[in-house]
């Protein structure tokens, strides 16, 4: 096994500030695909030209996290693939651990690095390799793809945007009765919330706040039922309509908006209507 087996996808979008650190702690025998969520021709030029292992394609408008990891991983030929957030740095041994877990012969179909276990759900360590556990979700941040696994459920769900479509992608593998892991030898830092520059922070609040709220009544719709999400998130509409009027009274116009968002995106999800909202960053 070596790093000609694996191929590194990265969804960028206006992510100019963190990617280089990302790219530099690649190794450079490693294919690393990058779809950019826009027509930056500027962009794909320069981290070609900068780094020769790199393919970059613009998709001319912002297709969202799932979309556009598809369309990367769709373009993978190897038997491994490793989705990278742009804000994320391997460490030296990242991918040799990697290799590690591989040589054990270890069935699986999606395989985290070292994770807080606090915000995943633990199933059951299996393994007597204590640095592994087998587990019912990872984070999005870095996951390792087995990809012969994914010929029968696809990828990401294109419905989502935004928010939930790693725990979305996490449950139906679940679902058909696959392996998910996490193996504390593989260290992978990620920075949060450091994807796009920060001249757009406020834009991206908006649409993070609208986006959560539309993918949670979806998940929720979507594997279990429409009145269980209904019940689940109707705390969450009448916080979100409270705070709008507390910060409408007291003129704070930047946080009523992001609960208007808020608000939003939940009206939407629950109507059945698409996830349509979209950043201006101009």
């Amino acid at each position: 096994m070596t790093n000609k087996d694996i191929t590194i996808v990265i969804t960028t979008f206006n992510s100019e500030d963190n990617i280089e650190n990302c790219l530099n702690s690649i190794n450079s025998s490693i294919k690393v695909i990058i779809i950019e969520n826009s027509n930056n021709l500027k962009f794909k030029n320069y981290i070609e030209n900068k780094f020769k292992n790199t393919e970059c394609f613009l998709t001319n408008e912002n297709l969202g996290y799932g979309k556009a990891n598809n369309l990367g991983l769709k373009k993978v030929k190897t038997q491994y693939s490793l989705i990278l957030n742009p804000d994320t740095i391997l460490e030296k041994e990242s991918i040799n651990n990697f290799f590690v877990f591989i040589n054990q012969n270890i069935d699986f179909a999606i395989l985290g690095p070292k994770q807080n276990e606090n915000n995943i759900k633990i199933e059951i360590n299996k393994s007597n390799n204590l640095n592994l556990i087998e587990c019912k979700s990872v984070k999005g941040f870095a996951m390792f793809l087995n990809m012969k696994k994914f010929t029968k459920i696809g990828f990401f769900d294109e419905n989502i945007f935004l928010y939930l479509e790693e725990i979305d992608l996490c449950k139906r593998i679940k679902k058909i009765h696959e392996k998910i892991y996490t193996d504390s030898n593989i260290k992978i830092h990620h920075l949060g919330g450091k994807s796009v520059n920060k001249i757009f922070e406020h834009q991206v609040e908006l649409t993070r706040n609208w986006h959560w709220m539309w993918s949670l009544f979806y998940y929720n719709k979507k594997h279990f039922n429409y009145f269980y999400a209904l019940i689940l998130v109707s705390p969450k509409f009448f916080s979100a309509l409270f705070k709008i009027l507390f910060y409408g009274f007291f003129l704070q116009n930047k946080k009523k908006e992001i609960y208007l968002k808020r608000l939003g995106g939940l009206i939407n999800s629950i109507s059945g209507k698409p996830s349509w909202f979209r950043p201006t960053l101009d």
